[in-house]
């Protein structure tokens, strides 16, 4: 019963990072192509909303909490359909890295390794800390690897806090 309750909470985290995901990918999509050339703003403010409310319903709700949670700069950010992403390059890495974490931890079961952990999440704490007190510039291939690698190993990290508290017995 205890792991048949940690297997469900998994695989509705899984559902919702994939489902995320993919309305990050899409939003983009639903929008006219080079409609959304810049977005570059801060972190927790709303700098785009003359933008986001030309926008349709759903690309206007993923553009709207991307721009209160992701600074949204241009150059560090990727661009579909001809418009910028609603979320930089690591986000959307991280969020892809979520969504597969998540699955791989539901197929393969792995016990809990906390070097594996740290392997997985030290390149994006790297990366993402030298650039921001200025010791480098990263790139956005980078970027989206190590938060794919960052979400993975999050993901690791609440399928063994699931199998804890939930418990079941795969996690050591």
């Amino acid at each position: 019963m205890h792991r048949d309750l940690s297997f469900r909470a998994k695989r509705a985290v899984l559902l919702s990072f994939t489902a995320w995901a993919v309305v990050v990918l899409i939003a983009p999509w639903t929008l006219p192509a080079g409609s959304v050339p810049d977005l570059s703003g801060r972190s927790g403010s709303l700098d785009n909303m003359d933008s986001i409310e030309e926008m349709n319903p759903l690309a206007a709700a993923v553009y709207a909490i991307g721009d209160v949670y992701c600074h949204q700069r241009l150059d560090r950010s990727l661009t579909m359909n001809g418009n910028e992403m609603p979320f930089c390059a690591r986000d959307v890495g991280i969020f892809l890295g979520l969504a597969l974490g998540m699955l791989m931890v539901i197929v393969l079961r792995p016990g809990f390794r906390i070097w594996l952990f740290v392997v997985l999440v030290l390149p994006i704490l790297l990366d993402g800390g030298m650039q921001l007190v200025g010791l480098y510039e990263s790139n956005n291939a980078v970027r989206m690897i190590t938060g794919a690698m960052g979400g993975v190993g999050s993901s690791y990290l609440m399928g063994h806090v699931a199998d804890r508290k939930l418990g079941s017995g795969t996690s050591s």
